[in-house]
């Protein structure tokens, strides 16, 4: 347990000294294949007996954003899911106190009180406060980015990934390398207003740095010193020079404290630091004997002290600074915000959809082209073509469905970062990604039947050009939806790829179409009813060649229509039809009900690496950090 309870704590240490999993297990994000030795407690509280996620926060050194939003709209968005905690029971107790001491508010702090008290908002004044802190008001309104898109600086993301977590209502904040990229005035003007926000509400950071300024460096209360996974001093930061000039080395004056205690642990540069007025001989000081000093001096005996003081206040304090829910908002308030989210990236992402449209249209023209009318006629001859014009419709629409996967994919890393924090649940995030696409289905549905299904010259009859229209759109959002799917468990373009890929083979091979359903190995007959474009086939199949005009007699007393349907083994009942309806919007169901569940439950790259990835092989080591 560490105690830097309403204090600006800096971390300092080399790389890979465990930094990192430090804050992770102080913030419980944590892998849980890692096994911790002792506990950590918020208020008395252990780690399993609340939500840490939503008490404290944990902010990574890593920027993960969505390109096509702006920098504004991502804090709205975070400020959003994150709520506004116990700001409006804050307001109600100082608005009933300012009314019975009869004072009078001042207007502009009265106003801003209340703004950021309202919960549920699109937009909040608490995003404006957060951007203009950060110097990100000149960006506000500019796109993210990425390296195909040009958007903010490096920099500004670094501060973009402080101030998504810092708009929220938490006051534990834990900040992994946040001025990464920075300059060193940026970087003081954000630890100043750090160091304001602890002081004045009571807050709590941890702030992890490498080689902060000496500016910089004093605006810290506490520091902790770190090496080879060790504690190496955690105390005031004003008693650091001391505790080493007790150890023997002496930090030159024109030398920043923060680059000498690095480098004062560092087996290379150690020697230049020694004392030499103690007249004895430099010999290498390792990092288990300055532990072992910090614990005999007396800021370590002191720290154990506190430490040995039970510290239990669940029965001297109330419960508002721990969050026991797991999300901030209603599941109502929940999906509206993720709906609107995926609204605005949609429209973000309209060029995709209108290109996908405009070659649905060319691809659909060529296809009117092949299969002109005038060249076919009402006969077994000219059947076989009517069967494969309607094979290679179902064709489209099942590919049209494939640039779902790296739309998906980009954003997985973005969904799983907010979905640990708890902005919001899986299913939250995957509803609207499914319901906001039907419209789409029905676009491209609409416009491939429009234009092919006269000039082809399918059957006339208006009820079955609706139903020729059903089945297609039940086909491209199966196709929609099973693309997702494969996106969400796989996780990397490359991978996803080659799924879909065989995807697509396995279900056009199996349809019935290109092996006839009677000279399929009687093995294999079962694979024919788990394929989706199986069931297109047969209802496409059904409703076109039991049309009136088909059933003109031919040899054997068998009509035209008859006759191509059993050849090819679809010589079924015509009720198969809304059958097959029913199975195309039953696998868009279990598609979708896969993706949530992948979403909910697979956190690697991809599902094979989460069976051999490299934490299969630290599975029973224990993080220790010790002092």
């Amino acid at each position: 347990m560490w105690w830097f309870f309403c204090r600006l704590t800096l971390l300092l240490g080399p790389p890979g000294c465990g930094k990192t999993s430090l804050l992770k297990a102080l913030s419980g994000n944590l892998s849980p294949s890692l096994k911790v030795h002792g506990e950590v407690c918020y208020n008395g509280y252990k780690l399993d007996e609340f939500v840490p996620q939503k008490t404290s926060a944990y902010i990574s050194q890593y920027d993960e954003h969505i390109p096509e939003m702006t920098v504004r709209e991502i804090l709205d968005f975070s400020a959003r899911c994150q709520g506004v905690g116990i700001r409006l029971e804050m307001m109600e107790e100082v608005s009933r106190r300012e009314k019975q001491a009869g004072i009078v508010p001042d207007p502009d702090i009265d106003t801003y009180m209340k703004a950021i008290s309202v919960e549920g908002l699109r937009s909040n004044l608490q995003t404006d406060y957060i951007l203009k802190i950060l110097g990100l008001d000149i960006c506000a309104d500019t796109l993210v980015g990425d390296v195909m898109r040009r958007g903010i600086s490096g920099g500004q993301k670094k501060r973009l990934t402080t101030g998504e977590m810092m708009v929220g209502p938490t006051r534990a904040l834990f900040m992994d390398e946040i001025t990464n990229g920075l300059d060193s005035s940026t970087a003081f003007r954000i630890v100043s207003c750090l160091q304001q926000m602890v002081h004045i509400t009571d807050a709590t950071v941890l702030v992890s740095l490498l080689q902060p300024a000496p500016e910089t460096f004093v605006l810290f209360d506490d520091l902790i010193l770190m090496a080879e996974g060790r504690i190496v001093y955690h105390g005031p930061r004003q008693h650091v020079l001391d505790f080493f000039m007790d150890c023997g080395f002496k930090c030159p004056e024109r030398k920043g404290v923060a680059d000498f205690v690095q480098e004062v642990i560092s087996e290379k540069d150690q020697s230049q630091y020694w004392d030499s007025t103690q007249h004895v001989p430099h010999s290498y000081v390792s990092v288990e004997a300055f532990c072992n000093k910090f614990k005999a001096s007396t800021y370590g005996k002191k720290l154990d002290e506190e430490l040995a003081v039970p510290y239990d206040t669940k029965s001297q304090t109330n419960d508002t600074a721990i969050s026991f829910n797991r999300y901030s908002l209603s599941k109502w308030e929940l999906l509206r915000a993720c709906s609107s989210r995926e609204w605005l990236l949609m429209r973000r992402n309209s060029f995709t959809y209108v290109f996908k449209t405009v070659q649905l249209v060319i691809t659909a023209v060529i296809a009117m082209t092949l299969f002109l009318r005038t060249r076919m006629d009402v006969d077994v001859v000219h059947a076989n073509l009517y069967m494969g014009s309607l094979f290679y419709a179902l064709i489209i629409l099942v590919t049209d469905g494939i640039p779902e996967l790296p739309m998906t994919i980009q954003r997985l890393e973005v969904f799983h970062k907010q979905k640990d924090l708890y902005f919001y649940p899986a299913w939250a995030y995957a509803i609207p990604a499914s319901l906001l696409k039907i419209p789409i289905s029905l676009l491209e549905s609409l416009v491939w039947t429009c234009l092919t299904y006269y000039v082809i010259g399918y059957s006339p009859e208006a009820v079955r050009f609706f139903r020729h229209f059903l089945i297609l759109f039940g086909v491209h959002l199966s196709s929609v939806s099973l693309f997702r799917f494969i996106a969400s468990v796989y996780q990397t373009h490359v991978v996803s790829m080659a799924a879909g890929s065989f995807a697509i083979l396995f279900l056009l091979m199996f349809s019935g179409f290109v092996i006839a359903k009677p000279s399929m190995p009687i093995w294999m007959k079962w694979v024919f009813w788990i394929s989706p474009v199986t069931y297109g086939e047969i209802s496409l199949s059904l409703n076109e060649f039991l049309a009136p005009r088909w059933q003109k007699m031919a040899s054997g007393n068998v009509t035209i229509g008859n006759s191509i349907l059993e050849s090819r083994g679809l010589n079924f009942q015509a009720d198969l039809y809304w059958v097959s309806v029913g199975a195309l919007f039953g696998f868009t169901l279990l598609f979708n009900i896969g993706y949530v569940l992948a979403l909910s439950y697979l956190k690697c790259r991809h599902f094979f690496c989460k069976l051999f990835s490299f934490r299969f092989s630290i599975l029973h080591q224990s993080l220790r950090i010790p002092y």
